[in-house]
C-alpha cells in the first residue's frame, strides 16, 4: 500500500472502532445521522438498516455477556466497508476525520470502556536507531552548542 492507502486505511480503522463502540450506547444516536451522511450519494437508506441490524446483534450479544468477538468482527466489516468508501470519495475524509473528533471519547451511557492496544516492532540492522511511538515522539540528536 502507499501512504496514502495506508493512511485511508488507518482512518477507516480508527473510525469503525469507534463506531462499533458507540453502536450499543446512547452515544449512537447522537452522531447517527452524520454516519449515514457519510453515505448520502450511494444507499443511505440501505447502510441504516445494515447499522440497525448490527445494532441489534450488539445488543443482545452484549446482554449474553458475549459481545468481544461480534465486536471485532463488526469492527472488521465497518472498516472495509468505510476503506471503500473513501477509495471512491476520497472527499469525505475531512468529513469522517470531523466526526471522529466532534464524538467525546466517554460519550455513551452503558458503562462500557474504551480500550486499545497497539504492538509496535522494530527490526534494526548494521547499528541503526529506531524509534517507536504510541503517540508523540520528539527526537533531539546531536549536540547543540
Amino acid at each position: 500500500m502507499d501512504t496514502a492507502s495506508d493512511m485511508a486505511w488507518e482512518l477507516a480503522s480508527a473510525a469503525a472502532k469507534r463506531l462499533i463502540d458507540l453502536l450499543a450506547t446512547d452515544g449512537w444516536t447522537a452522531i447517527k445521522a452524520s454516519v449515514l451522511s457519510l453515505w448520502k450519494h450511494s444507499h443511505p437508506e440501505r447502510v441504516e438498516a445494515e447499522l440497525a441490524e448490527a445494532r441489534g446483534e450488539l445488543m443482545q450479544a452484549t446482554q449474553a455477556g458475549d459481545s468481544v468477538e461480534l465486536q471485532g468482527l463488526l469492527v472488521a466489516e465497518w472498516q472495509a466497508r468505510l476503506a471503500r468508501l473513501i477509495a471512491t470519495r476520497p472527499d469525505i475524509t475531512d468529513q469522517l476525520r470531523a466526526l471522529l473528533l466532534q464524538v467525546p471519547p466517554d460519550m455513551g451511557s452503558t458503562g462500557q470502556q474504551t480500550t486499545a492496544s497497539m504492538t509496535l516492532e522494530a527490526q534494526v540492522s548494521g547499528g541503526g536507531d529506531a524509534y517507536l511511538a504510541g503517540r508523540d515522539l520528539t527526537i533531539t540528536q546531536g549536540e547543540a552548542g
